[in-house]
């Protein structure tokens, strides 16, 4: 079994909304007051939602994020709540008049629109020690625990993060982080820094040899998730608002682009599902929410240029290029991903989402689908495993096991055929799956 650092979280699971029809243009907190939803809003939804509808524990509550709900699904959510979600129901504790009240409330626009721009993530960059000066090596605080064999916790309920021994499984250090982490932190390649992503956007570098916060810096105001790239020199915070990718200096979390998450046609943003890091293709690749295209971003110098538009010859470079390094190369989809997962080649993903009926494969050099996939329910592809399996004839074959949001069921796929094998049964829904 190999050593590795592993991330343990508690459940970290929120709301993913999205389809609005407005009420009308107004701020949040005039026109709530007039009915009284201001109050019924501050006791039962501002703990994990914001005061501000900026989002917490769950998304933001404003007509941006909500372009994939539909009314009426909204007061079902309030009134039952949803599954596999931190969303409890309110249908015991509120009539359906202040259920109405408050759906009509996360539809009504905030005026001015929210802004989380350059000047602001730029602002609330903070420099806690120099990473070129602390000792590049484990330090006392480690108590000569193996650096590589650390549990890195996330506390879910009083927003702390504790460094284990993985061997005598004792603590070593207790620290407080940003409210309400994602359950995922990220490490730098060599294990010697953890990257935490909050989901009001704050992005946190701990140096796990000396046991401190190197940096912050808050990316956004609503953040689906963060990626290191595998050279260690990048950090990509993907976020649901503002609707941007946001490219950091992995070394002091400084700010080095903001790339605006616009559709081909630029007529349309949209929030950003989720962006992982595929080392073998130096690459982030980033899923949109509320436009079905794939991103690639290559974080390599000598990245080729992508083409923009109608295209002469490529050859001979006839049209519009720009430089490859840091700009998205789409993929263009009938569908939305809330999800995905990378093959072992890395060659493809497999895309879900939660309003289709099946995934999707994608070949990310041709940049297009090239099968469906039988994944009803909700599946979560991006907590997904590979592994090699002998079938009963002797053939061995690369399969994929997926575990599923919304029925108790493990689905295993052939990454050869892309057809299922097998459905295991399971006592209730699964939301991460680890191999080893």
């Amino acid at each position: 079994m190999s050593r590795r650092l592993a991330p343990l979280a508690g459940l970290l699971v929120a709301l993913a909304v999205g389809g609005w029809s407005p009420s009308g243009p107004a701020t949040a907190g005039d026109a709530a007051a007039t009915d009284g939803v201001a109050a019924l809003y501050k006791e039962h939804c501002a703990a994990c939602h914001g005061e501000d509808r900026f989002g917490g524990i769950g998304p933001a509550l404003l007509p941006e994020n909500l372009e994939r709900l539909r009314k009426p699904e909204a007061l079902r959510v309030i009134t039952d709540g949803r599954v596999a979600t931190q969303m409890p129901a309110f249908g015991d504790r509120l009539n359906a008049n202040q259920v109405a009240q408050l759906a009509d409330l996360i539809y009504r626009k905030v005026t001015p629109t929210p802004v989380w721009g350059e000047g602001q993530i730029r602002a609330s960059h903070v420099v806690n020690a120099d990473a070129a000066a602390l000792p590049a090596k484990p330090g006392p605080g480690l108590q000569g625990a193996d650096p590589l064999n650390l549990f890195i916790v996330v506390e879910t309920g009083d927003h702390h993060v504790s460094v284990l021994d993985g061997d005598k499984l004792e603590r070593l250090h207790r620290f407080a982080s940003r409210y309400a982490l994602h359950g995922g932190p990220k490490f730098s390649p060599d294990g010697r820094f953890v990257y935490f992503a909050s989901r009001d956007g704050w992005i946190t570098k701990f140096d796990i040899y000396n046991l401190v916060v190197v940096a912050e810096i808050r990316a956004g105001l609503n953040t689906r998730n963060a990626a290191v790239s595998g050279d260690g020199k990048w950090v990509m915070v993907a976020n649901y608002l503002p609707h941007s990718l946001v490219l950091l200096d992995a070394g002091d979390l400084s700010l080095v682009k903001i790339i605006p998450t616009l559709n081909a046609a630029g007529d349309k943003t949209s929030r950003v599902s989720a962006v992982y890091d595929a080392a073998p293709r130096k690459s982030f690749v980033a899923a949109l929410k509320d436009v079905p295209e794939v991103w690639e971003i290559s974080y390599d110098p000598q990245a080729e240029p992508v083409a923009e538009g109608l295209v002469h010859d490529f050859q001979y470079k006839e049209g519009h290029f720009t430089p490859g390094m840091f700009y998205p190369r789409r993929t263009m989809l009938k569908d939305y991903l809330d999800d995905f997962f990378f093959t072992q080649t890395y060659h493809e993903i497999l895309g879900s989402s939660r309003s289709a009926s099946k995934g999707q494969v994608i070949f990310l050099d041709g940049r297009k689908k090239i099968a469906d996939l039988d994944l009803p329910g909700m599946p979560h592809l991006g907590s997904g495993i590979t592994w090699q399996w002998q079938d009963p004839t002797g053939r061995e074959r690369t399969v994929m096991a997926s575990p599923n949001l919304n029925e108790g069921v493990v689905t295993v796929i052939d990454l050869g055929t892309y057809e299922n094998i097998k459905e295991i049964k399971t006592l209730g829904p699964g939301f991460f799956m680890r191999s080893h």
